[in-house]
């Protein structure tokens, strides 16, 4: 096998080795060309469609940049054997993964959950899967141990030390997971936010004396760009209502065929009944598992009987028929339980079923949060305590939203306006964006 360079949509051409593409070639690997990487997001964004294969090869990428980086200004510092590790760890964070991604990584889905860090361990430990074998021929049990003691964070593997940063490079607030997946989504959806320059936080990151990244303070402005993309990436992307409202309508669909297959009233087969009903499924038969099963399950969905099943299969399918949000954006999570029995009895008043219609997305929005292993500075302070900008990003805001069928949206409204009193009690402001 030759090495070979990829061209990437972001980081334009990603060099690839040849033992390293032997890890990429792997059934597992490939898997992850099916699976999207932001779920439901293209009811929103329809460009939204790409894939944990192109984002985990950016992440690679990106970790080979910062490794190469560190080797130039601080040389002797990380091996070039700890740096290949650093890199594959960043190529296979997300190998887990299951079909849509963190959304279907509940137990209200899968028979036999596991998170996805659960199974992508036994993918790579196991010497039954290609991609374990692979690992274990490119790296030796000796390479493989010390990736998975890095992928741990622990501190040492066979008496030789991991210092705090190769962790930190691909699991931190600074890592080239969000660096990658940022610019990616930002890209790819099309959202105009700004962004940030990969390229310069990168040139700006150093290891201290402790073991840990710190940034040179010449490189806060750009630290300050990323923060601020990655809260208005939330605000605007990850938590938009839509977004939120067909991530509920995917997981109940799956949720009402599982309850229904287990009543004897749904016949399933395939990958979908592995999913869904399997209570022992093995690791071969979860890699096996992709986004694909669950459209064409969809479509089946949408003509079953059932209306709770087909009405949710329908909507995804259609786009249409959505319910709708209360425009009430600063109403909280305990405003809301105040009054849920109310909304709740008015929707069965007016012949909707409570369970089924009416839907909660709680959203939790911070757009950094300094601890232990927050950004720090040369002087080793946090950043936030450099920054005013970073510091406004550490207020914790969170709200709910509320999605009702559309006839009684305003009926629900008034009510909880009412009992609730919010600050924000305008709706003209909101009725255009939210209608």
């Amino acid at each position: 096998m030759r090495d070979r360079v990829i061209r990437d949509e972001i980081h334009r051409d990603v060099l690839v080795p040849a033992h390293h593409a032997r890890i990429i070639d792997t059934n597992e690997f490939q898997r992850l060309r099916n699976i999207q990487q932001l779920s439901t997001c293209e009811f929103v964004f329809p460009s939204a469609t790409h894939t944990r294969f192109a984002h985990s090869l950016g992440a690679y990428y990106l970790a080979g940049e910062l490794t190469s980086s560190i080797q130039e200004v601080q040389p002797g510092l990380l091996s070039d054997s700890d740096a290949e590790l650093v890199q594959i760890g960043a190529l296979l964070h997300d190998i887990g993964h299951p079909p849509y991604s963190h959304l279907l990584e509940t137990p209200e889905v899968f028979a036999t959950f596991h998170s996805h860090e659960h199974w992508g361990r036994i993918l790579l430990e196991s010497n039954e899967s290609e991609i374990g074998r692979v690992l274990s021929d490119v790296l030796g049990d000796e390479g493989k141990q010390r990736l998975f003691a890095l992928l741990d964070g622990r501190n040492e593997c066979n008496g030789v030390p991991i210092p705090p940063f190769m962790k930190e490079i691909i699991g931190s607030q600074l890592d080239v997971d969000r660096m990658d997946y940022m610019i990616r989504d930002q890209a790819n959806t099309g959202a105009q936010i700004g962004g940030f320059d990969s390229a310069r936080v990168i040139r700006a990151l150093r290891v201290n004396d402790e073991g840990r990244l710190y940034v040179k303070s010449w490189g806060l402005p750009a630290i300050e760009a990323y923060l601020v993309t990655r809260y208005h990436m939330y605000n605007q992307v990850y938590f938009h209502k839509v977004n939120m409202l067909t991530q509920s309508y995917l997981v109940r669909m799956l949720r009402r065929a599982r309850e229904l297959a287990e009543e004897g009233k749904l016949e399933l087969d395939g990958e979908i009944k592995q999913m869904l009903l399997n209570k022992t499924l093995t690791p071969e038969q979860y890699a096996s598992l992709h986004d694909s099963h669950i459209k064409v399950a969809m479509g089946r969905f949408a003509l079953q009987d059932d209306e709770i099943l087909s009405g949710y299969a329908s909507r995804l399918l259609a786009r249409r028929d959505y319910h709708k949000s209360l425009r009430i954006p600063s109403l909280t999570t305990e405003m809301f339980a105040a009054v849920e029995e109310d909304v709740a009895l008015l929707l069965k008043e007016e012949g909707f079923d409570p369970f089924h219609d009416l839907i909660t997305a709680t959203i939790g929005k911070r757009g950094y949060m300094p601890y232990d292993q927050g950004i720090i500075l040369e002087d080793g302070r946090d950043a936030a305590e450099h920054s005013p900008l970073i510091r406004s990003l550490t207020q914790s805001e969170e709200h709910v939203l509320v999605f009702v069928p559309e006839q009684v949206r305003d009926a629900c409204e008034s009510m909880v306006r009412a009992k609730t009193k919010p600050t924000q009690s305008s709706l003209a402001m909101f009725d255009s964006a939210n209608s």
